[in-house]
């Protein structure tokens, strides 16, 4: 019937400096593989609220900003190696588009408390470690944090910056992350690329793939400092597009897209990182300002700030070279962000990126059901 309204189980949780809609996989309709699949795009669209030509996302729990319009699923494990499977699902804004291709870190560390809160990963006593299959990167990550009565602990001593109070430590261990959307953790070979990037003109550039596949230029080569305010430069489409060029040329360049109709479904792909030296005094051992979806993050996307601490130990890359002096020797890299300053510790052997490690803190914020009108996904 016209204007009838559909609904789904659905959990709204905070990972890090993210939120997402949860749901469980077994309450989707049926799809041969998780990634793409119109059904669920159009649910997903549905209940976050998109598109919205206005970029409020109203209409939906999605919050306007990348950050907040996030879809996650759950579901029994399809690997031995592994407890569950988890599906992230990035949504435009302003398009009808849903991105796959790719994990956001802040997200992840949500899967754990969820798996164990909704009896899809079983723990017992103080502590849990879930071993989470990641099925758009194909990766392993294995979340550890406390419990309380058989539920994932909410209240810790641990402070993030850009979430007010503290809470549980999460602590993330991304397994092998090199190549992740590409196969290598240096796509094109080399540490250092000059870059043809249009309107942006030609850049050095790093293209590193470890956790999500990031490009990496100096901030200065663009004419910045790098500590702007995301504010500012959303205001300057003239920037953006700047930022947009950048995107699609280190797309084509790692082989993530090869024709425009690719590149538009990859629209969160490869992140772009502003890297900037910092001072003497200040307490980080780089800079950054990373952009995804189109937007300039608050907060460092995480994958981005995993991405960042194996570049950093990459002879010759753009990120070693901002690096203030006796930061590899740090034992983790400390990323100075909008919104504050993350520590993060990435580990090579022989060339080989083996882990990246991180903490975090998430919590559920809601549950029932989403609702969602029939017509948005008829």
């Amino acid at each position: 019937m016209k204007g009838e309204q559909l609904s789904l189980p659905a959990v709204y949780m905070r990972g890090g400096t993210s939120r997402a809609l949860f749901f469980r996989r077994e309450d989707l309709p049926p799809a041969p593989t998780p990634h793409d699949n119109f059904e669920w795009n159009a649910i997903f669209c549905a209940s976050i609220g998109a598109p919205d030509p206005n970029g409020r996302q109203l209409d939906g729990v999605g919050g306007g900003v990348s950050s907040l319009s996030k879809v996650a699923v759950i579901g029994r494990s399809t690997r031995p190696d592994a407890d569950v499977d988890y599906t992230f699902a990035q949504v435009a804004i302003k398009e009808l588009v849903v991105g796959y291709r790719g994990n956001c870190g802040n997200i992840s560390s949500a899967v754990g408390p969820f798996a164990v809160d909704e009896g899809l990963a079983a723990a017992e006593g103080e502590a849990a470690c879930v071993r989470i299959h990641n099925t758009n990167t194909g990766k392993i990550i294995e979340a550890r944090f406390p419990l309380v009565g058989g539920k994932a602990a909410v209240d810790g001593d641990m402070a993030l910056d850009g979430v007010a109070g503290t809470g549980a430590p999460i602590r993330l261990a991304f397994l092998d992350p090199g190549g992740a959307a590409t196969g290598r953790l240096l796509p094109t070979g080399a540490a250092l690329d000059r870059l043809d990037c249009g309107l942006a003109g030609i850049l050095d550039a790093s293209l590193v793939d470890a956790a999500n596949p990031t490009v990496f230029v100096a901030a200065r080569s663009l004419g910045l400092s790098g500590r702007e305010a995301p504010q500012k430069l959303e205001a300057d489409r003239a920037m953006l597009e700047r930022f947009e060029a950048i995107r699609t040329a280190a797309a084509r360049a790692m082989g993530l897209a090869a024709t425009d109709e690719e590149l538009v479904k990859l629209k969160n792909l490869p992140l772009v990182s502003l890297v900037y030296a910092t001072r003497e005094d200040e307490r980080a051992d780089v800079g950054t300002l990373m952009i995804s979806s189109g937007q300039p993050h608050r907060a460092t996307p995480l994958t981005g700030a995993m991405c960042l601490a194996i570049a950093a130990k990459i002879e010759g890359s753009i990120v070693a070279r901002e690096l203030k002096r006796g930061a590899t020797s740090n034992s983790a890299l400390r990323d100075a962000h909008p919104s504050g300053v993350v520590a993060v510790d990435g580990t090579m052997e022989n060339g080989r990126a083996v882990e990246a490690i991180v903490f975090r803190t998430a919590r559920r914020l809601m549950d029932g059901r989403v609702y969602f009108r029939r017509s948005a996904v008829a």
